[in-house]
């Protein structure tokens, strides 16, 4: 069967908007997401710049967050261990230090930080494994020294499978300064040497190139991961990067084709970005709602069956 097996938890964000969800609005979420069967979710970012989702005593002294009133961390983790689902952590963006290739600086907090979040949380049930907020699209040797350093003391503190998911320097997203399919493939082989034996899963994000060039893509990525021995996941992205406007919900035959690219390519898992906005019944987005319904409706003829 072809579904949507994870989703990324998005309230630490970059450009979409907060739905101001309370406790009972987010149960009421992950019930939705169980009802079409979901059994993983990952915390997009665990903090962005002064912005976090628990008051963090590491982020208070390094980058003086502002005050968090609910602790969306024990919140994610509650509904996760309710509904029998995996949650994987993302990490701190500085939105400063690595952008600006200070690594070590952004090394130095997210590893205090990370130490911190397995001392408050590291026995939840539903905690099973990490994320890397910091995406990629290309090759760059800090941002390599970032993932090892990181991905070791991850695993020393609290042994957990790590997933990544980079973008592609596609036209959709960057236009004339797009990198080639070849550039592509070149740049990754080099990124997977580094990513072996450090990252366990990949999951590219798939919306960054025309639909015509998709599977190609699809195709390399699983190829590279079974090379390095890294398990090939895929992010299908639910929101519509066509429109010009930031961002919609992705017209539901859209979303079906690119699952069923990523089925034929042998991908093991697909996961999106992101339910609660884009794919919801309970979403601010009218448009959203009409694609749970189709999304179900195609479910259902597959076979299946709410849990």
């Amino acid at each position: 069967m072809i579904k949507l097996k994870g989703t990324f938890l998005d309230e630490i964000t970059h450009d979409i908007p907060s739905q101001n969800w309370d406790q009972k609005d987010w149960a009421k979420d992950f019930d939705a997401m169980k009802a079409v069967g979901i059994d993983t979710v990952i915390l997009i970012r665990a903090g962005y710049r002064r912005h976090a989702t628990f008051n963090s005593e590491v982020l208070q002294k390094t980058m003086g967050i502002y005050p968090v009133y609910t602790d969306l961390v024990d919140l994610f983790l509650t509904e996760a261990e309710r509904c029998g689902m995996d949650f994987y952590f993302g990490l701190y963006d500085s939105g400063k230090y690595w952008v600006n290739k200070a690594y070590d600086k952004e090394i130095e907090i997210n590893k205090d930080f990370c130490s911190e979040v397995v001392q408050k949380y590291g026995d939840r049930n539903a905690f099973k494994g990490w994320y890397f907020s910091h995406e990629i699209g290309r090759y760059e040797k800090g941002v390599m020294d970032v993932y090892e350093e990181m991905s070791a003391h991850l695993k020393k503190i609290k042994e957990q499978p790590i997933l990544i998911s980079p973008y592609v320097h596609g036209t959709k997203q960057f236009g004339e300064e797009a990198v080639s399919f070849d550039q592509h493939t070149i740049e990754w082989r080099e990124i997977f040497k580094h990513l072996e034996g450090n990252i366990d899963f990949v999951a590219f994000q798939d919306g960054q190139v025309g639909y015509n060039e998709l599977k190609d893509y699809l195709e390399v990525h699983k190829g590279l991961a079974d090379e390095f021995g890294i398990e090939s996941w895929s992010n299908v992205e639910s929101f519509d990067r066509d429109m010009p406007i930031k961002f919609p919900p992705i017209p539901f035959k859209n979303l079906r084709y690119k699952m069923e690219l990523a089925a034929e390519a042998g991908i093991e898992k697909m996961i999106t970005f992101e339910f609660s906005h884009f794919m919801s019944p309970n979403s601010i987005y009218p448009a959203a709602h009409g694609l749970y319904k189709q999304y179900m409706n195609w479910l259902t003829g597959q076979g299946f069956k709410e849990s």
